[in-house]
């Protein structure tokens, strides 16, 4: 480059050529890797060396890396010579005039030459003078590019300009304003947080595609990390609440997570600030839906319900497939308005899912009934084009969901409230078969009469048999002689019994066996006599015979100790329980490190032990399996 050549051939007649050539240049010189001895060095180059040296180093001193490496050597060396520091000079000169006047150089290395004159400008002892009008002739080159294929390379160098001293060099509103014409954020942020307008910096983000999700993590750090004041904080918040849309479209999960962080008590005016429905439909799912990955205390949330209803209401227009699933999770919020809303957007399933909530069975199961009818409908007067397979599974996930909805509730009503959920539904899945094959050419039976079954099987859990049948029979079409159009079914519900039957007397026999088996065991060891391990009692060490003139009562443990049951109350080693007196070993529970007490149930009478929980609860059990077997035989 000219400007190199420009220095060499000025350095042989104003340098010491030991300092040049035999100690700067060979450091830098490719396949020499040691300077000339301090006193074995040539007095000039010859001009051999003269010739050839420009072009042996042309590669090398083109880098930047290489051009910082050489400057600071020819400026901590004879600080104190006033020769030198002309010749110093005198190379900053020719450098600024070559790289100011020639366009070949690179923004890196225009800005290396100027990043190192500010640092050695900003120096206390500083020597050099350059003019400023360079500088504002380098701002000029780095902010207006013919091109932006290094907008990245020149927004850097700026900023390690600016950050090694040369910011006093400019001007800095023509700076600022420069630097936002060229999209210079990073530097727009560097000067605004030198003078504190924190506000300024979030536009700054939000205008960089490479940052502009740190404007986050920017936002949270001034309102939390202690060293603001209240006036920078609150104009922070100010132009996070101006561009709330933008930060809800850039990150609806995160800017919720701010809001509930910093702002819980003003959602409400947040939310009115989000005038797109779509956005706040995001904001109110990020911040109500605890799926959606951030860990808010609803608790800490001032938030009345009308908002949780206001996020329903939103899902039921954008997402009406989740409310049920999101329903489940959400809390705070009124069943009543709730329900409204789910009317008002025809969600019949979500309805009967709130109904249910609500206590109102009967209300929900007329609803999903009457999904099931129309569905059925449809499937009746389908034509020829209608694709039977998709009508046929809407019909049969209805189908699924009402039985479940009476299955869920049948176990907290009673007879006739369970007949009035099953009957009708069984009706309307028979509804359909009644039709004549002209009626309804389409209408695929056996599938009917499979999905038909599915709700018998279903109802014979909850509804006797016997009702099923004469329900059937009473029906006008069946009772006039067409018994044969639910012959299958009838027969499908005699093999449901036969299996059912076969079932319970199989498990009655295991129980039966099992119960026997227990009794016996329990019998053998309650009728078991007891041997004492002495004939006197562990507390008071008397015989149980003289003790016993005074008519005191004997207890003998399983483990072989005795007592008067006067000595074992004394040292309250009784329990009472459902009236009777339960006695614990003294000496056993004593010895007990753990804590554990070793209790053994005796029987407050002469030398015989009270009657174990053990067989009083097995007896209990086994008086609820007879009447459990008692009350199916009247059912078959």
């Amino acid at each position: 480059p000219c400007w190199l050549q420009e220095l060499i051939k000025f350095s042989p007649s104003h340098f010491p050529s030991q300092w040049l050539w035999g100690n700067v240049l060979p450091m830098h010189s490719p396949g020499c890797s040691i300077p000339h001895p301090p006193n074995n060095v040539p007095p000039a180059p010859s001009q051999q060396l003269q010739s050839v040296a420009p072009l042996n180093h042309v590669s090398v001193f083109y880098a930047s890396f290489t051009l910082a490496s050489f400057l600071p050597l020819t400026f901590e060396d004879f600080k104190n010579d006033k020769q030198a520091v002309e010749y110093q000079q005198r190379i900053v000169d020719i450098l600024l005039k070559v790289m100011v006047e020639n366009s070949d150089f690179t923004p890196s290395q225009v800005g290396c030459l100027f990043t190192f004159l500010a640092r050695q400008l900003a120096k206390p002892d500083n020597t050099l003078f350059v003019n400023r009008t360079l500088f504002d002739q380098v701002l000029e080159f780095l902010c207006s590019p013919d091109d932006d294929s290094r907008h990245s390379e020149r927004q850097q160098v700026l900023l390690e300009l600016l950050q090694a001293g040369g910011i006093v060099q400019f001007e800095e509103s023509r700076l600022i304003r420069m630097a936002e014409k060229a999209e210079f954020y990073q530097i727009c942020e560097f000067m605004y947080e030198r003078e504190h307008q924190y506000d300024k910096i979030i536009d700054c983000y939000l205008r960089d595609p490479l940052r502009e999700e740190e404007v986050f993590n920017y936002i949270h750090n001034i309102l939390s990390i202690p060293g603001h004041s209240a006036e920078e904080k609150q104009s922070v918040w100010q132009k996070a609440m101006d561009h709330i849309e933008e930060l809800v479209s850039l990150r609806p999960c995160k800017a919720a997570e701010l809001v509930a962080t910093h702002f819980s008590e003003q959602i409400e005016t947040v939310i009115k600030k989000l005038q797109n429905q779509v956005l706040l439909f995001k904001f109110l799912r990020s911040l109500l839906d605890p799926r959606e990955g951030i860990h808010v205390n609803q608790e800490l949330l001032q938030m009345s319900p009308c908002v949780t209803e206001q996020f329903i209401e939103l899902l039921c227009q954008f997402s009406p497939s989740q409310v049920i699933e999101t329903l489940q999770v959400l809390e705070c919020y009124r069943l009543e308005e709730t329900i409204q809303i789910t009317q008002k957007y025809q969600l019949h399933e979500v309805t009967a899912y709130l109904l249910e909530k609500k206590g109102d069975i009967h209300g929900a199961f007329l609803i999903m009934l009457k999904r099931l009818q129309s569905k059925l409908q449809e499937i009746t007067h389908q034509d020829e084009k209608t694709k039977e397979e998709f009508s046929l599974k809407d019909v049969e996930d209805t189908m699924v969901e009402t039985i479940a909805l009476c299955q869920r509730n049948s176990h907290n009503l009673n007879q006739q409230q369970r007949e009035a959920l099953w009957f009708p539904l069984l009706e309307a899945m028979m509804a359909p078969q009644k039709l004549s094959g002209s009626a309804a050419p389409h209408l695929p039976p056996e599938a009917l009469k499979s999905l038909t079954m599915q709700v018998l099987n279903s109802m014979a859990a909850f509804i006797a048999l016997p009702s099923i049948l004469q329900r059937i029979l009473q029906d006008p079409v069946y009772g006039k002689g067409k018994l044969g159009e639910i012959q299958g079914l009838i027969l499908g519900m005699l093999d449901t019994f036969n299996y059912e039957q076969t079932l319970l007397e199989t498990t009655t026999s295991l129980l039966n066996q099992d119960l026997h088996w227990s009794l016996c065991n329990l019998r053998a060891s309650v009728t078991r006599g007891l041997n004492p391990k002495q004939d006197y009692c562990s507390i008071c060490l008397q015989q149980y015979k003289r003790r016993q003139e005074m008519a005191d009562e004997i207890i003998v443990f399983s483990c072989g100790h005795l007592y008067h049951s006067f000595c074992l109350q004394n040292k309250e080693c009784t329990i009472e329980t459902e009236g009777q007196t339960r006695w614990t070993c003294y000496k056993c529970s004593s010895s007990n490190k753990a804590g554990k007490l070793s209790e053994n149930s005796s029987e407050v009478k002469k030398g015989k032990t009270a009657p174990s929980q053990k067989v009083l609860f097995l007896l209990q059990r086994f008086q609820e399996f007879k009447e459990l077997c008692t009350r199916n035989q009247g059912q078959r």
